[in-house]
């Protein structure tokens, strides 16, 4: 199976690099990929999907999308695009966005968003992530183009909710996971309407390719089906 693999915010094709060899070892053809930078012009969320569905035209078979934080809305933006030809979207600690969702707002600088330090994120997404961790993806954290994060997500092919999607929740299973979404309104009714969904809690933070790279690579091969 050809498995994309799409980055959040502030990351690039590397933040894969511990989850690429299980998958290789799993049969999988893994393609981590780096979405279109801050120094590539007026960059907005279609761009990034718009990226996305070229790798995806690019395989022979139908693909596995496993979108990471911000890069789910890109990862359910690209299967919108190509409903026929995604076999699965896998969300790492994310879910599918409804029409219009942006990804959230932070502070623009220049044009460009930069990585706003560990502060910004609430304790539970970022406990389990040590100090030598930290410091590591802060220092190759990439500038996000400005608009990205804000943009709304076009999604309007009903297909979409005919894909298999698998959710990996750092904190929530599927028992917890639609009481918390009946907050959030529309997403509720995003989630309600795909017809094939799995929830496995992973018991991590945020960033469990970083915070427990081997185990949650084997569940992600796992998912990859």
């Amino acid at each position: 199976m050809d498995v994309i693999l799409i980055p959040g915010l502030w990351l690039d094709a590397s933040s894969w690099d511990t989850v690429v060899p299980t998958l290789t070892a799993a049969g999988h053809r893994a393609h981590p990929i780096t979405l279109p930078g801050a120094d590539a012009g007026d960059i907005g969320i279609a761009d990034w999907v718009a990226a996305v569905v070229a790798e995806i035209d690019r395989a022979e078979d139908p693909v596995v999308l496993v979108g990471h934080s911000g890069g789910g809305n890109v990862a359910w933006g690209a299967a919108d695009a190509r409903p026929d030809r995604v076999a699965r979207v896998v969300f790492v600690d994310t879910v599918p966005p409804p029409p219009g969702a942006m990804i959230s707002e932070f502070p623009v600088v220049d044009g460009r968003v930069p990585f706003p330090g560990w502060d910004a994120f609430d304790e539970p997404d970022i406990a389990d992530i040590d100090d030598e961790t930290r410091r590591r993806i802060a220092a190759g954290a990439v500038d996000v183009p400005g608009r990205v994060p804000t943009d709304g997500v076009a999604l309007t092919d009903d297909r979409r909710h005919g894909i298999p999607v698998t959710i990996l929740s750092g904190q929530l299973d599927a028992q917890t996971l639609p009481g918390v979404l009946a907050e959030w309104g529309p997403f509720a009714e995003e989630f309600g309407r795909v017809a094939d969904v799995e929830v496995v809690r992973l018991d991590s933070g945020h960033w469990p390719q970083f915070s427990q790279p081997e185990s949650f690579a084997r569940t992600l091969a796992s998912a990859v089906r």
